[in-house]
């Protein structure tokens, strides 16, 4: 059983009707089956259709990771809709602007959600409220393989968000030219580990429903808990996990101290960010290259989240270049061109141009910017192919297939997500005393990317940072803020008059966003625990002062580097806590508490 054509709204219908009675979704201690998910669903296509929603629509789902968002997903999509998926962890600045460009008059969401977000009088379909009473299907619209199924947004130059437009028979595909690597059936079980807004969750979602098998939902504090999502992933018995390699090295780390290894695991996907194959040295050592089997897969939101893949073997570990791709997918061809427009030569590096069917439509009403990004390239037949223009570096291994080197323009990856540094610096250019910003990475080891923000100004970086701290929380999600701000009178520049990235100062010389990160921290005021830990946390995020209620993450922390701190404080104080202790806070005060606990409890105390 498998999708051979059609929508992802039919090739669900034809699983309910085989296996009605099956576990199609579980999050915590809900559970759907097949025939209630498609009834709850139905409702929701009913309560849209009757608020005027039609086909060709987009509308907007916020809802938390919970079953109550996969009925969101296939009850708009029923409609003829498409859903566009927004992240409850994003700002309510852009929430509100996300709902605001998709021009729908309604909104699907659930009462805990929206009632902070959208006024009384706005029309919200809630998930949480839905008709006991299956709605008729008989009634719903008919759904074509060239309607979009979802607008999912990345990061734009301009300073606005792209709304990527992706049709059903794009997504269809993908899963019948896959199916020679990896025969998904109804007896996988899928863990939903990424948020609905970021494109690796398609492959998720529809993986497991398009093939009757069990989609796990991961709880966003046991996605922060390699330890916590180890665990959930042998309760549940996961077969198919995807990860950016960033989030699967800290899995393979903590598998590495675990009791019992993830047996039931057959397939780790690797994808989102750039792979380096060494680093999966300690986990082929544990289990092989054969049983899980890994992949790497290339890939991006404007062809349908895969658009290449390599199967990774143990020899891998010692090839050295560039980071393996593998082939393109059976119906997508690569082209290499060089600056020119013209073919490389096998074996020289060029931008890569991307052709087939799973190319979006193209951006939700951002013609300009569609005819920059999906052109035409006149093939050996004469005739205009159209492709997607990735700004990608690639070149053609002799080995066979392609590896990945990087970006042509400033874009970058963190973790998992296109981070165009243009939007964050148009966002900064709009403080009043900030004349010039330049948005760059910065590595503090073991992959912990961060952002740092170079602005030029008058103001000393003390007084300016936190404000430029606060205007990127309101308005951008976690993943695009600057965890540093260093204020200079004017940024160095080259001779053609660009900013000279090799002449800025260290980060080190900056200071972090977070007002907080200001607080006195003598030792009469912070416990001995506490002291302890806040050197540790000076330590990996390179700040001078930590205070005791400061947050982690306002003080430029990312998710890699909360975990390298938990692991030096475990070792500081010989303890062995684990991640989710911070569920409520990720401050020096709320951690001492759990610490002085374990302390105490230990052997011989």
């Amino acid at each position: 059983m498998g999708p051979e054509g059609g929508t992802l709204t039919g090739l669900f219908q034809d699983v309910v009707e085989q296996l009605p009675g099956k576990i199609a979704v579980t999050a915590g201690e809900a559970r759907l089956t097949y025939r209630e998910l498609n009834d709850r669903a139905d409702a929701v296509a009913g309560e849209l259709i009757s608020k005027g929603v039609r086909p060709g629509a987009v509308v907007p789902l916020l809802a938390p990771r919970s079953t109550e968002l996969l009925v969101g997903i296939l009850g708009i999509l029923k409609t003829g809709a498409a859903y566009l998926p927004i992240d409850p962890g994003y700002p309510p600045e852009r929430v509100v602007w996300t709902v605001e460009n998709s021009a729908s008059s309604v909104v699907v969401s659930t009462s805990g959600l929206s009632a902070a977000l959208f006024g009384p009088d706005a029309e919200v379909v809630l998930l949480n409220r839905l008709p006991t009473a299956p709605a008729r299907a008989a009634g719903l619209p008919p759904v074509r393989g060239s309607d979009v199924a979802y607008v999912i947004h990345t990061s734009g130059s301009t300073g606005v968000p792209k709304g990527v437009q992706v049709e059903h028979h794009s997504v269809v595909r993908l899963f019948d030219v896959t199916r020679k690597w990896f025969d998904f059936d109804e007896n996988d079980v899928w863990a939903a580990f990424h948020s609905a807004a970021f494109d690796f969750s398609v492959w998720e979602i529809w993986g497991a429903l398009l093939f009757g098998g069990r989609l796990v939902v991961i709880p966003q504090d046991t996605a922060r808990s390699p330890a916590a999502l180890h665990e959930l992933l042998l309760a549940q018995g996961v077969t198919v996990l995807n990860q950016t390699p960033s989030a699967f090295s800290r899995l393979a780390a903590a598998d590495t101290h675990a009791a019992r290894p993830l047996t039931d695991l057959r397939v780790v996907v690797l994808g989102g960010e750039k792979l380096e194959p060494a680093a999966l040295r300690p986990w082929m050592e544990r289990y092989g290259d054969a049983h899980p089997r890994l992949f790497n897969m290339y890939g991006i939101t404007e062809a349908t989240v895969h658009a290449s893949c390599r199967p990774l073997r143990h020899a891998d570990l010692s090839v050295e270049g560039p980071s393996p791709i593998g082939e393109p997918l059976p119906d997508l061809a690569f082209h290499v061109l060089g600056q020119d427009g013209t073919p490389v030569p096998a074996g020289t590096p060029g931008e890569l141009f991307i052709e087939g069917p799973g190319l979006a439509r193209g951006y939700l009403s951002r013609p300009e910017l569609n005819k920059e990004r999906f052109v035409e390239l006149t093939g050996p037949d004469g005739a205009p192919h159209r492709c997607y223009r990735t700004g990608d570096r690639i070149v053609a291994l002799p080995e066979g297939g392609y590896g990945y080197l990087g970006r042509t323009d400033d874009q970058v990856k963190i973790r998992g997500y296109r981070v165009e540094p243009g939007e964050i610096e148009s966002l900064l250019c709009r403080h009043p005393d900030v004349s010039e910003a330049v948005v760059v990475p910065h590595d503090y080891g073991e992959n912990d990317v961060r952002l740092v923000a170079y602005v030029a100004s008058g103001t000393a970086g003390a007084t300016l940072a936190p404000q430029l701290g606060e205007q990127a929380a309101t308005t951008l999600p976690p993943h695009m803020r600057p965890s540093t701000y260093v204020v200079l009178p004017e940024l160095p520049l080259t001779l053609n008059g660009k900013v000279d990235k090799a002449k800025l100062p260290p980060p080190e010389t900056g200071v972090t966003q977070a007002p907080a990160a200001q607080e006195p921290q003598s030792p009469a005021e912070l416990t001995g625990t506490e002291e302890r830990i806040a050197r540790i946390w000076q330590s990996v995020l390179k700040v001078p002062r930590v205070g005791r209620e400061t947050d982690f993450f306002d003080l430029g922390g990312t998710s890699l580097s909360l975990l390298r701190m938990f692991t030096q404080v475990n070792e500081e104080f010989g303890t062995d806590l684990d991640i989710t202790v911070l569920v409520d806070g990720a401050t020096v005060g709320a951690l001492a508490p759990h610490i002085d606990a374990a302390l105490s409890s230990s052997p011989g105390n």
